[in-house]
């Protein structure tokens, strides 16, 4: 293997070092051309219903990626309306919440020394100390709430993205197909008008049975010709043709005779 794989770089040299030796600095330019009408001589010798048919596998090829996309948005929807379910529960937490604490900052304010929540009693410390602890943990709620909208923001903003670019891809596919319809029936009305030029033997017999008929119109006009030149007229009414009349041999008998009609008639 290691010896075929050394001729091959030898004869590769070798046929690099002719080349340069015969076109000198413009080899490359040689061998690019060169490659350039290689593909184009095999490009011209495709079929064209290969090529169309090519043309519609790359369309069908499209496919994956279309159903790539819907995956992604379905994915970007779902995470979508699921952030939108938790701001929505988190602004309910949170109005629960401010009217809590508006309620005990009232209590607060108010001269009591002493207050029952749920049948306990607690000092105005222990309100104070409970009201802190809420308007901090409703701050970072109110914070967690903003970074959210702004996170949903985001999100509806690149599943419109992605649903803007399924609806191209879908549009640009719908048009590759119908350009490939009228690919194909173009193609079939060309190959049928090459199939009916290509028809050599029936026009072929059709020239023949043209010449025969020719020949047999040109063989009755000598004919006719022949006939015409021995004075019988072909075609023409007898006007001139008498026809001989039967001999009348009583009336030549009675005359000669000179008989009347009714005599009777007696040899003598």
């Amino acid at each position: 293997m290691l010896f075929f794989g050394k001729k091959i770089l030898i004869g590769a040299a070798v046929l690099a070092t002719l080349g340069t030796f015969v076109f000198g600095r413009d080899v490359v330019s040689y061998m690019k051309t060169a490659g350039n009408s290689v593909r184009e001589a095999v490009k011209s010798e495709v079929p064209v219903d290969f090529e169309v048919e090519r043309a519609r596998k790359m369309v069908e090829d499209l496919v994956p990626d279309i159903r790539r996309c819907m995956h992604v948005i379905a994915e970007q929807q779902v995470d979508v309306e699921t952030l939108q379910q938790e701001m929505h529960d988190s602004e309910l937490a949170m109005k629960q919440q401010k009217e809590a604490m508006f309620t005990l900052r009232s209590d607060l304010e108010s001269n009591d020394t002493e207050f029952v929540y749920a049948s306990r009693t607690y000092s105005k410390d222990d309100i104070r100390n409970d009201l802190a602890q809420r308007f901090d943990r409703f701050k970072v709620a109110s914070d967690t709430l903003k970074r959210n909208q702004q996170i949903l923001k985001a999100r509806e903003k690149a599943l419109d993205a992605n649903r803007e670019k399924l609806e191209n891809m879908l549009s640009a596919k719908m048009d590759l197909e119908v350009q490939i319809e009228q690919l194909e029936a173009r193609l079939k009305s060309v190959q049928a008008a090459e199939t009916v030029s290509n028809l050599q033997i029936d026009n072929s017999q059709l020239t023949r049975a043209k010449g025969l008929i020719r020949d047999l119109n040109k063989q009755l006009d000598v004919k006719e010709k022949l006939l015409d030149a021995e004075g019988k007229f072909t075609g023409l009414i007898p006007v001139d043709t008498k026809v001989e009349e039967k001999r009348d041999v009583v009336k030549q008998m009675d005359e000669y005779f000179k008989l009347k009609s009714g005599d009777k008639v007696v040899a003598q």
